[in-house]
């Protein structure tokens, strides 16, 4: 009998949540480009925000120079923020540091990200920030819902996530 109980309590153990970490790998051109922001957990810098893109491009120096693009309060003030964002590319490349004023750099993973980069999903090592993005404006629901339950399993607080209302082009 306690063969089988250790061997319950062993078992149950052993399955456990996916971990809150990076992806394996990310091609760099793939992830350049325009990103539509779909839902987020927001940062303080994002909280009231919605219709926000964000554009990655590599430059020659290997890191992103990132423009973001959001509109803010009722009468839709369009702010744009320039940040830069530092691959990891020794270790992982997904392993990003996101640095919005020097000379602090911030944790930036991407936590899961479509084969054919049609979304990503930005995290934070300590769950401070979350970031659904997608090459287009939208997302169908199904898709949303796997994302979303990944994340929570992730122990990702996905109540708190927030709608950028994106238009649909």
């Amino acid at each position: 009998m306690k063969t089988i109980c250790t061997a319950v309590i062993l078992f149950f153990t052993s399955i456990t949540a996916p971990a809150n970490k990076p992806v394996g790998k990310v091609d760099l051109n793939k992830f350049a480009g325009k990103w539509y922001s779909l839902y987020s957990i927001p940062t303080m810098f994002d909280k009231g925000t919605r219709e926000t893109t964000t554009t990655y491009t590599l430059n020659k120096d290997g890191y992103y120079n990132v423009v973001t693009v959001a509109k803010k309060g009722e009468d839709n003030e369009v702010k744009t923020y320039n940040s830069k964002l530092f691959p990891d590319k020794e270790n992982n490349a997904a392993e990003m540091k996101a640095q919005f004023v020097w000379p602090i750099k911030v944790a930036y993973w991407v936590i899961d990200i479509a084969d054919d980069y049609s979304y990503v999903v930005v995290g934070h090592p300590d769950y401070k920030f979350l970031f659904i993005m997608s090459r287009k404006p939208g997302m169908p629901q199904d898709e949303y819902n796997k994302i979303v339950a990944k994340c929570k399993a992730m122990g990702y607080p996905v109540e708190k996530l927030v709608s950028q209302q994106q238009k649909a082009n």
